[in-house]
């Protein structure tokens, strides 16, 4: 059944250039705020595999609970952290992040941070006259030796608006649930190992050889995390402008650490938040658009040391719930919307350069960026307690080339825009430890193609954007034998259609669109324990397919139908996941979730 609906986040859509006509480019605001009856009892969700502890947690702690109303251009709410003094022995740690809101509101951005280290990139549902409620939980364990820090603090960021036409409040509860739990952990009826690959921050046990002890450098946390980011005022994240506002942090990195490894979160705003499907601007100043959404449609995340290239990322477009097509994400959300990924580059190779005691920079950008990104990362260091000092020194230094072609072709306002990017890295360099002298070998690639052609006088629009990635690291003896090897596969394929078409009345029109997102990873890991090799391995599939109608006045919806249907599929050596969801109408159709994973798409 058709459903009337509004919401204020359209205007991001509208802004994007999906609009008719192609000529005005403001931020509209809407008028009504018409909303179909929705099943309370169901909260909203973004579909992700079950946390590895089957067992209650040790014990739970509620570190913050606060109502985020007027919050625009103020500090971020702040409390006071230390560990439990009645919890002890704890191995593992889940953040679990609950919000609830009743009202008209933006979808909106937030973020956790303890001791100046994030720790959550998540944003908002938007809620109605009824109410709505969701829960994040994240396995947080990761961040242990900030979790042990006493008298430290938990910073929440939520800027909201509340006034006479945006009411929606939200209600967020921080809690943490501590486990004491080994390494197997069960998925369904399966014993599992629960690590991440090393290329991710992660991993499982490498020896070093013969006479050496083995050492857990990839599952073991990290001893410290020093936040790259900024003051506490506006939150910690950097806010990148352009592509020439790049932020550093200054650190001095412990003259024993063995291993280092940079994890960024990002997320993307304003004329840049639907960065994908921005055209050029040369096709803007052409044809007098009133909009800022150009520059084309490339990106790339960056980190630097002292000004010298390390790393970087093509980042997953995760699409808010204000995005597109508001309708599409009730109760199912986008993927990454409530959990936003962030991204490791393992540093190790670099700490020749950083082992000298000094000061050095650690800089954040964002290539081809426009207003505004929000980026901040947390250096995760492991420390050979042993010794006071190790020795350390970069091998292979290639300055990685960008190769880029763009294409456009446009007569007034139809048109073909097309980009190719891919750039390939290694780093090399060695460490010697107590652990051993060991050389690390990182690589770097990736393959992008965007694709976006305008139709009908600039009203249709149709977006195709395949992103391929590919990290390893590498792990090698003194003896040149190999200890280790981590790979990990990413793709990011994404397809938009949008078609306007007159609607029922001489003053309203309809907007015809679909949505393909996907997020393919393919992980694998060789490693020699003692002599012995093992391995590990795993494979996700994540898609949802979206597509709906509405009719539109004035910025406000009248009425629409809209369907998502998400297929998630995690599977390992040890056992498997799969969930399917459909909702339709703001419903939730059928959810149905098994480990047999006998259903496919």
């Amino acid at each position: 059944m058709p459903y009337p609906h509004s919401s204020p986040l359209l205007l991001h859509f509208f802004s994007l250039l999906f609009t008719l006509p192609l000529t005005l480019h403001s931020h509209p605001s809407f008028e009504t705020h018409l909303r179909h009856t929705p099943t309370t009892t169901t909260p909203f969700f973004e579909p992700t595999r079950p946390l590895p502890f089957h067992a209650p947690p040790s014990c739970t702690h509620l570190a913050l609970s606060h109502n985020f109303s007027n919050t625009i251009n103020k500090p971020p709410i702040s409390v006071p952290y230390s560990p439990p003094p009645n919890c002890t022995n704890w191995s593992h740690i889940v953040l679990d992040f609950r919000v609830a809101s009743k009202g008209d509101q933006y979808d909106r951005i937030a973020a956790v941070w303890l001791g100046g280290v994030e720790i959550l990139r998540t944003s908002t549902a938007e809620p109605n006259e009824e109410g709505i409620f969701w829960n994040v939980r994240k396995d947080v364990s990761r961040y242990i030796s900030a979790f042990m820090v006493a008298n430290a603090t938990l910073t929440v960021m939520l800027e909201n608006i509340v006034n006479d036409v945006y009411t929606g409040v939200y209600n967020v509860n921080v809690s943490f649930l501590y486990y004491n739990v080994d390494h197997r952990v069960r998925l369904g009826d399966n014993v599992r190992i629960n690590r991440k690959l090393g290329v991710l921050g992660g991993g499982g046990i490498v020896g070093i050889g013969k006479g050496k002890r083995s050492y857990n450098v990839y599952e073991k946390a990290a001893d410290l995390i020093i936040p790259i980011s900024g003051g506490v005022e506006k939150g910690y994240w950097f806010r990148i402008e352009s592509e020439s506002d790049v932020h550093y942090k200054e650190v001095v990195v412990p003259l024993n650490c063995y291993r280092a490894v940079v994890e960024v979160y990002v997320s993307f705003h304003g004329d840049d938040e639907f960065w994908y499907s921005n055209p050029p601007d040369e096709y803007i100043e052409k044809n007098g658009l009133v909009t800022g959404r150009g520059h084309g449609a490339y990106r790339e995340v960056f980190v630097s040391i002292d000004g010298r290239f390390v790393g970087s990322v093509v980042p997953f477009p995760v699409i808010f719930t204000g995005g597109i097509n508001p309708l599409f994400w009730e109760p199912i959300v986008g993927i990454g919307a409530f959990d936003l990924p962030s991204y490791d580059i393992d540093l190790s190779p670099f700490l020749g350069m950083l082992l000298d005691g000094k000061p050095h920079s650690i800089g954040l950008g964002v290539g081809d960026s426009i207003s505004y990104w929000l980026v901040d990362a947390n250096l995760h260091l492991w420390i050979d307690h042993g010794v006071d000092e190790v020795q350390a020194k970069v091998l292979d230094y290639r300055y990685p080339t960008l190769k880029i072609e763009r294409k456009s072709e446009f007569n007034l306002l139809d048109g073909k825009f097309k980009v190719e990017a891919k750039r390939k890295s290694q780093f090399v360099g060695w460490v010697n430890s107590t652990l051993g002298n060991i050389t690390t070998s990182v690589s770097q690639e990736f393959k992008f193609k965007n694709s976006i052609k305008f139709t009908n006088n600039g009203s249709d629009k149709v977006v195709e954007q395949k992103i391929k990635t590919t990290a390893e690291v590498e792990i090698k003896s003194d003896q040149d034998v190999l200890i280790s090897h981590a790979t990990v596969k990413r793709e990011y394929p994404l397809d938009i259609e949008i078609t306007n078409m007159t609607g029922s009345g001489n003053d309203t029109y309809i907007m015809v669109t679909s949505v393909v997102h996907e997020l393919n990873e393919k992980s694998g890991l060789k490693e020699k324990n003692f002599n012995v090799f093992g391995g590990f391995s795993s494979h996700l599939q994540n898609k949802q397919n979206s597509s709906g109608w509405m009719e539109v006045k004035d910025h406000s919806v009248l009425s629409g139908e809209a369907a998502t249907d998400q297929f998630y599929t995690y599977k390992d050596e040890f056992g498997c996941y799969s969930r399917i969801s459909k909702a339709a109408d703001g419903r939730l159709v059928s959810d149905n979730s098994s480990f047999s994973c006998a259903s496919s798409y």
